[in-house]
């Protein structure tokens, strides 16, 4: 695999210097600042590459933008409205600059409304370190009681909603806020975040929008923008839901196997494929994850390498972020079956035999609880855990011990 690091502009608190010296190969970005639906510019994109391109002290860095994350799908396409023909244009534009740039992997998602929801950024775990959690009973408490969503209440078990009653009982005001804020956050680095009106008003629109119709928007979409990345010799890969199960009464269609399955046989291409994951997909106890890699394999053209700890084996439940090789998912399984699909890659003569990944997410731990970076992107928390997948895709690759290692 390739180890690329995310980076979210000069405004990270993870610098260059930084990237460099956690032993990264490349760098995942985008252009959070240009609003979602507009045109990236070659000007903007050749300002972002130089960016990376160099050190605090001016001299080269060594590395380059190697995997655009992301370059948004806008809600007026997702839902087939307002300006979302305007917006495919754009798209289809945006992809000839970047692959005029150099850049062939292009990450994006198509989750409605909310790009990833959390209801704590900074938990407290029991070594003093902290971490992004999902709790179902704060959510419920969020949905019912702070956006009043209508119906919400159907949505959720009766103990559920008791439990959500008596959070919200439990909180002050600042409390509530911060809660609100949390979950409304949106797009890692993005610059554009969503009111609670923002958020009932899609709602409302999404209200006439079924799951059946949504990836019918989404395959019009790839229908679109998948043959002229193909024509560029780009690959799409869509990340996943995040958590992957219904919140707010939206249609979720990117959660599990079947649904990748369906997109990818849908607009059958070399440039329509998948961002694994590992975190996002292993919040849903029914998703396996070195199954998945195994069967999705040949289309998978980026991956997200961290771990989830569920509370419980409830589908839509609460969770939390673990260290990398400390959740539910079988970090080393998967990865084995990552390093096979790169094995068979270089069989088939595969140009992109090399999966790029970077360490998703992390704990905040020692400096890292002072600096209060990117919530779920603190430096040191993710260069350990790029340390210990580093550590285990060198075991498996080892000549004498690792996977096709002769046995005596």
């Amino acid at each position: 695999m390739r180890q690329t690091w995310r980076w979210f502009g000069p405004h990270d608190l993870a610098s260059i210097d930084d990237i460099v010296q956690a032993g990264a190969a490349g760098v995942v970005t985008a252009l959070h600042h240009v609003p979602n639906g507009v045109v990236w510019t070659p000007e903007e994109i050749a300002r972002r590459q130089a960016e990376v391109g160099v050190r605090k002290d001016g001299s080269p860095s060594g590395i380059a933008w190697e995997v655009v994350e992301s370059l948004p799908v806008s809600e007026d396409i997702k839902k087939q409205q307002g300006d979302w023909r305007a917006h495919i244009a754009n798209y289809k534009q945006s992809l000839r600059h970047l692959a005029a740039a150099g850049l062939e992997v292009v990450c994006y998602n198509f989750m409605p409304v909310l790009d990833w929801t959390r209801t704590e950024l900074r938990w407290r775990l029991p070594s003093g370190g902290s971490c992004m959690r999902f709790d179902i009973n704060d959510f419920a408490a969020f949905d019912i009681h702070i956006l009043e969503r209508p119906g919400a209440e159907g949505d959720y078990t009766n103990q559920i909603t008791d439990a959500a009653a008596r959070r919200f009982a439990a909180m002050d005001e600042e409390d509530r806020k911060q809660l609100a804020r949390n979950v409304t956050m949106g797009l890692p680095g993005a610059t554009e975040h969503m009111s609670l009106e923002d958020v009932r008003a899609h709602l409302g629109e999404y209200g006439r929008i079924s799951p059946e119709q949504l990836r019918r928007h989404f395959i019009d979409f790839l229908s679109e923008v998948v043959p002229v990345a193909e024509e560029l010799g780009m690959r799409l890969c869509c990340h996943p839901d995040d958590p992957p199960f219904p919140l707010l009464g939206l249609p979720r269609i990117m959660s599990t196997e079947a649904d990748y399955r369906a997109i990818l046989d849908a607009v059958d291409s070399p440039a329509n494929g998948a961002t694994l994951c590992s975190g996002s997909l292993g919040a849903r106890p029914d998703n396996d994850l070195p199954g998945m890699m195994a069967r999705l394999g040949p289309k998978v053209h980026f991956v997200h390498l961290r771990n989830v700890k569920r509370d419980t084996d409830a589908l839509a439940g609460s969770f939390y972020e673990a260290e990398h090789l400390g959740g539910d998912t079988d970090m080393v399984a998967l990865i084995a079956a990552i390093l096979r699909e790169e094995a068979r890659r270089r069989a088939e003569g595969r140009v992109d035999h090399q999966i790029p990944m970077r360490p998703d997410h992390g704990q905040d731990i020692l400096d890292d609880l002072g600096r209060r970076a990117q919530p779920g992107y603190p430096t040191i928390g993710r260069l350990k855990g790029l340390a210990e997948l580093r550590g285990v895709m060198t075991a498996l690759e080892h000549g004498t011990y690792g996977i096709g290692a002769r046995q005596g």
